[in-house]
């Protein structure tokens, strides 16, 4: 293979964070959900043993632990695109005029970087450039629900520095600090025709902010036996706080006007918390080309916050912000790999995650349900020292019911997302020297 110089290493790193920041930029108009999924060949296996399998560096995403399996200097790039189709159907309880809105989850692209540096036969550091956590959907301006939500993006990168040891020849430990850069924007349309007007053009409120959040990833990793491995995860939450003056455009209802003074429109804060997880993982050599894989999970949604804005207005005044009403989800998956040849390896996984919201608290501008993944992905060893790999996977979420009311106004929104899913493709390359 090659030889890479620290010169041109930090020459690709450097160009590659820069590539991710302006993703984030441009994400704001795709949409996405929280992922497991960031380009890494272990995306064909629907998170099935990822905190058990040490591949790769993208392990320390998963299991900071993973990086003292892999020996000398690896770097693992990826890239990843989301096709989504998100469609609201309005049903006969609906209220509100206007259209079904389009496809409101259109694109999301991604990149991810890993690098791992073996310090010696029991240590390892490594670095992680990566987004797996992020929402974002774009509606048409006039559609039905454009007093909840026009447009919303919730988008997360995190930055993280990694230090694994192995404490025996069976157990490894590994902590990871989290850098998270948060950026979060939304939109809504007010209705001017609310408190007696009529034939007035809707208003707008917008509002965006960005903040840094810290945290830290824990993992261990255990080999019961030469072919058998155990791993166990923990990502602390991020919390991170949006403060930010709204703008506020085309509100020419003086009623509601003079509400929002006294609520005090410009000011508004609100604090989001990254959710903490937890995960555990198995892998398993059945023979020399089999591997069977397996992963539960746990994600704290309950303590998301109350994120979200919208103006909600009758003669009483005026409310901007709405909670989410968020639990708990829980993660199950099984995968394997087939070792086809030396150059060849194949994946495929299949996983569930439990909605974070029952039927009567979703919402439009984070339509979130339970999800099947059917994932596939292969590597292959190009050279020695160098490997490709490619996947893809379908997140299903098949029908989602919806229907919110304005607490002040009384107007109901109400409807079916139908056959909503993602498709998520990524692939990269693996260097090793």
């Amino acid at each position: 293979m090659s030889y890479f110089s620290s010169r041109t290493v930090f020459k690709v790193c450097a160009a590659l964070i820069a590539w991710g920041m302006g993703l984030i930029a441009t994400s704001v108009h795709a949409g996405g959900i929280s992922i497991y999924e960031a380009g890494q060949e272990g995306a064909g296996l629907a998170n099935a043993g990822a905190a058990a399998l040490a591949t790769d560096p993208s392990v320390l995403m998963s299991n900071p632990a993973g990086i003292a399996e892999l020996k000398g200097t690896q770097i693992n790039t990826n890239g990843q695109l989301i096709l989504g189709h998100l469609k609201f159907s309005r049903d006969s309880d609906n209220q509100f005029d206007g259209n079904e809105g389009g496809n409101a989850l259109k694109y999301l692209p991604s990149g991810s970087f890993f690098v791992s540096q073996q310090i010696n036969d029991s240590s390892a550091i490594g670095f992680g450039m990566y987004s797996n956590f992020g929402l974002a959907v774009d509606y048409d301006d006039d559609w039905a629900g454009r007093y909840f939500s026009r447009r919303a993006a919730v988008i997360g990168m995190s930055f993280q520095p990694t230090l694994a040891h192995k404490f025996t020849d069976n157990l490894s430990v590994g902590i990871g600090p989290r850098i998270m850069y948060g950026y979060y924007r939304t939109e809504v349309a007010v209705n001017n025709n609310l408190l007696g007007l009529r034939d007035a053009p809707d208003g707008k409120l917008q509002y965006k902010d960005t903040d840094v959040g810290t945290g830290v990833n824990l993992g261990l990793l255990y080999h019961v036996s030469p072919s058998t491995q155990i791993g166990l995860a923990y990502t602390s939450k991020v919390k991170l706080e949006f403060k930010d003056s709204p703008s506020v455009h085309g509100v020419t209802n003086p009623i509601i006007n003079a509400a929002l003074r006294r609520a005090d429109v410009d000011s508004l804060e609100l604090d989001m918390n990254v959710p903490q997880t937890v995960l555990l993982s198995v892998a398993h050599d059945l023979d020399p080309q089999w591997k069977l894989l397996g992963s539960l999970g746990w994600q704290d949604w309950s303590d998301f916050g109350q994120i979200g804005v919208e103006v909600d207005a009758n003669a009483a005044g005026v409310s901007r912000t709405v909670d989410r009403q968020y639990k708990d989800t829980w993660h199950a998956s099984i995968g394997a790999q087939y070792q086809a040849t030396k150059q060849w390896r194949w994946s495929m996984g299949l996983g569930y995650d439990s909605s974070a919201v029952d039927d009567k608290d979703r919402t439009v501008d984070n339509p979130m349900g339970e999800t099947w993944r059917l994932a596939a992905g292969v590597n292959y060893q190009l050279e020695e020292g160098l490997d490709l790999h490619a996947a893809y996977t379908l997140a299903w979420l098949g029908n989602m019911d919806d229907e919110q009311t304005k607490a002040r106004s009384g107007e109901t929104l109400s409807g079916t997302y139908k056959n909503a899913a993602l498709h998520i493709i990524g692939g990269g390359a693996t260097w090793r020297f």
